[in-house]
């Protein structure tokens, strides 16, 4: 198994321990600053697995399959906590998991076409503002300056994935077209 795919494999396993840190009320004030570490950590292996896939050519096809699962595991694992803590609105997760659902749907009928969609820049831009929205909100400082912070990074999120979708429907509409 290659560095690549092994910074994936520790990105999936960072996951129960992320939620635990940040769901736990055991770690005396703390928890968030591990889960924070830990989410950063797993964020951080998200980037450098694929620059070292594409640099040392190193791509494989466990690689193409569980690093996009193991982003949206993470991602969609902080959300839901965040909805647990009251920190972010339940439609606003379901908006974006529906997007990884609906994206994931699309991937799976043009790989059965024989067809290969790559992540748009949309969709990468997606990502990192999901990842700093993330990030903000669970840091969750009380000034008022940051809560307006996490409401920007929030909304802007929010906007991206909706914009990453269309893109990408638009862009891939004929994979949804039958076979003749």
């Amino acid at each position: 198994m290659n560095l690549p795919n092994k910074l994936t494999i520790l990105r999936v396993i960072l996951i129960p321990f992320f939620v635990v840190f940040l769901m736990v009320p055991y770690f005396d004030g703390y928890g968030n600053y591990i889960a924070l570490a830990i989410f950063i950590a797993a964020s951080l292996t998200d980037m450098l697995d694929g620059k070292i896939a594409r640099k040392y050519n190193l791509v494989t096809n466990f690689g193409k399959f569980m690093d996009p699962l193991a982003d949206k595991l993470l991602v969609c694992s902080a959300l839901i906590c965040l909805i647990e803590s009251g920190k972010l609105a339940s439609w606003i997760v379901i908006v974006i998991i529906a997007r990884e659902f609906i994206i994931s749907g699309f991937r799976l009928v043009a790989s059965d076409n024989g067809v290969v969609i790559a992540a748009s820049y949309w969709g990468k831009f997606k990502t990192v503002s999901q990842m700093f929205m993330v990030m903000v909100l669970i840091l969750d400082l009380p000034h008022p300056a940051f809560r307006i912070l996490g409401a920007v990074l929030t909304y802007l999120a929010l906007i991206l994935t909706v914009v990453s979708l269309i893109d990408y429907v638009v862009k891939n509409k004929d994979v949804l077209k039958e076979q003749k």
